[in-house]
């Protein structure tokens, strides 16, 4: 993955060393509490806690041990590496879910709980990582209160990195969902964008799909974009990945040609996920009559797009 193409992927940004050693260290968070400079980050329902004073772009607070009085979870996230915060190098990080009266304590106006698609591009780089670590262990933790092998209620351990199973004395690790997301190039040097049957019929985006079982990303490429579009594609070139913690994906980028054989196949669109498909020209993304919404600034099909498109995109397109 190019350094260009990465410093336009929002959501892979971090700024903490996860330190996986200490994880496992008996009586982990007793430690933390003891330690005044230990810094929490509280989320409540997907949203975390905003700064109390913004500077020139919002900021996440990070508030000492003695700022939250109950939570429903806590996940050692580990140990800041940031020279710009406010808290210096080496504070260690950690996230403590709470439900709504603790967060009604914290701070009432909702307006302050700031919400990662709204805000990921313009959070600093530890920030934006912290968001998205804190969110995808927080909807693990929700998802998996129970063994799925002997219905137990699972216990977290190691730091909330691992859920056990008391009956079996398992360990259940947490799980991501990798999705690959293609650009695709017709010999005109048009991309192809897609309608979802969820969305406004005006709103395109790329075609994807989750990687099956026992399936490279690259054949799982392939795959998606014939089965959504019936459009055979070359082997794709990787770009580049992004966490997508809405709930729990890994979505994995790729740019692919048509392959000339099937240059001239009529588009498909499955009429389940995509009800519409389009080649688009660049001047046709650039022309404010065609009246599209395409993906916005948080997302690696907007990274993708505007690596075809050549530059920014037009803003009166990102509408969503």
């Amino acid at each position: 993955m190019s350094s260009t193409f990465l410093s336009q992927l929002p959501l892979s940004r971090q700024e903490i060393d996860r330190d996986h050693e200490t994880r496992s260290r008996a009586g982990l968070f007793d430690e933390l509490w003891a330690d005044p400079t230990t810094r929490l980050l509280p989320l409540w329902r997907g949203r975390a806690l905003a700064a109390e004073t913004f500077s020139e772009r919002p900021a996440l607070a990070f508030v000492p041990t003695s700022a939250v009085h109950s939570h429903e979870l806590w996940v050692y996230l580990g140990i800041s590496l940031s020279r710009t915060s406010p808290e210096p190098v080496g504070t260690r990080l950690v996230l403590v879910v709470v439900d709504d009266d603790e967060a009604e304590r914290l701070e009432p106006d909702e307006a302050r709980w700031l919400n990662l698609r709204e805000v990921a591009t313009t959070l600093s780089d530890r920030d934006a990582g912290a968001f998205v670590q804190s969110l995808a262990i927080a909807g693990w933790h929700a998802s998996h209160s129970h063994s799925p092998r002997s219905g137990a209620e699972t216990v977290p351990e190691k730091g909330g990195w691992v859920r056990r199973d008391p009956e079996l004395g398992v360990e259940l690790f947490p799980r991501t969902d990798a999705a690959v997301i293609v650009g695709i190039v017709d010999e005109n040097d048009r991309m192809l964008l897609g309608s979802n049957a969820m969305w406004k019929q005006n709103r395109y985006s790329l075609l994807a799909g989750f990687v099956e079982p026992g399936e490279s990303f690259e054949s799982a490429a392939q795959r998606e974009v014939f089965e959504e579009s019936g459009v055979r594609i070359l082997p794709p070139e990787y770009l580049g990945s992004q966490p997508w913690p809405f709930p729990a994906s890994l979505m994995v980028g790729f740019i692919a040609r048509v392959d000339p054989a099937f240059a001239h196949e009529a588009l498909k669109p499955d009429g389940e996920e995509i009800l519409d498909l389009r080649w688009f020209s660049r001047q046709e993304i650039a022309d404010p009559k065609n009246g599209i919404a395409l993906p916005g600034p948080s997302s690696i099909a907007h990274a993708i797009i505007e690596r075809w498109y050549g530059g920014p995109l037009p803003e009166e397109a990102l509408a969503w």
